[in-house]
């Protein structure tokens, strides 16, 4: 059995960089810079972004500065957003989780309220971890296509902002009235398997819309996780999400699951592909992963 490198402890220097149109961003960028210098973090750096397409130029422009470990606070797009900026760096990923869903900071086990994501950073250690990538875009945590992207692409800011994971779940019930099936094509290099389908999702890790929707996805597994909704009814695909927020016991009744290193899926008719709850992409797609492509900050029991 193959054993894990000791885990290090994280840099004692860092730039912090927030996504102040997050959910939370704005509200708690002072709070943050606050309690990590409070908590013995010095911070090279320090930047509440309004503009999130300007969150990889900062992010690059702190490790092209020395930053040792960059501080993103932000929900899970802004987490994909800038994690290509670090793959191949000497430079720790910390995450302070700002989002609706922090499906990524949940794989992570990490603390959901800044003051516990913050002693998190302070006291933690390193831990390194796969990527998920579709067609060479890194991803920390999943992709989907079928009604998730439609709910992502339309789903109004406010009821975002202000109901969280039940908006989304408010939302889909409008979404799905309009929404069709399609048919999918998986391809894993030496099977090929087609069936009806309403919703896919590509997983690096077992949340998505901060829900726990795979029980064998990980971070460091080195496989990505391809699971489908199968048949064409919406009414699988209610009772799926339904079965698996409340962890019924016969949750994965409607799904299918394909495990590996990469694999090519194609929709008849061409679907939208939602990237960690932002809409980047259509099918055809490549789907793979890239095992230990960056170090993370993870509780000291992580």
């Amino acid at each position: 059995m193959e054993t894990k490198s000791p885990l290090r402890p994280l840099p004692r220097e860092a730039a912090l960089i927030v996504n102040a149109h997050s959910r939370k961003g704005q509200d708690l960028f002072a709070q943050a810079k606050a309690k990590l210098e409070q908590a013995g973090v010095r911070l090279l750096a320090a930047h509440a972004v309004d503009d999130p397409s300007n969150l990889a130029r900062t992010v690059r422009q702190a490790i092209a500065d020395g930053a040792p470990m960059v501080i993103v606070g932000g929900g899970d797009g802004s987490m994909s957003g800038t994690v290509d900026e670090l793959v191949g760096k000497d430079c720790v990923f910390a995450v302070l989780p700002m989002g609706t869903a922090n499906s990524f900071a949940r794989t992570l086990d990490l603390p959901l309220d800044l003051d516990g994501a913050v002693q998190a950073i302070a006291t933690g250690q390193r831990r390194r971890v796969d990527l998920g990538m579709i067609d060479g875009d890194y991803f920390v945590n999943a992709a989907s296509l079928g009604l998730s992207p439609m709910i992502g692409q339309t789903v109004p800011h406010k009821l975002k902002r202000y109901l969280g994971r039940i908006g989304y779940l408010l939302w889909a019930v409008k979404c799905s009235v309009g929404f069709r099936a399609f048919r999918l094509t998986i391809d894993d290099g030496t099977q090929e398997r087609r069936m009806w389908s309403t919703e896919v999702r590509i997983l690096n890790g077992p949340y998505h819309g901060g829900v726990e929707l795979s029980d064998h996805a990980d971070v460091d597994t080195g496989e990505i996780v391809v699971q489908a909704i199968v048949g064409r009814s919406h009414a699988r695909l209610a009772w799926d999400w339904y079965a698996k927020f409340f962890k019924l016991r016969d949750r994965n009744a409607h799904t299918e699951e394909f495990h590996g290193t990469s694999f090519k899926i194609t929709t008849k008719p061409r679907q939208r592909i939602s990237i960690d709850g932002e809409v980047l992409a259509r099918t055809p797609l490549i789907a793979k992963i890239a095992p230990g492509a960056i170090e993370v900050a993870v509780p000291a029991n992580g």
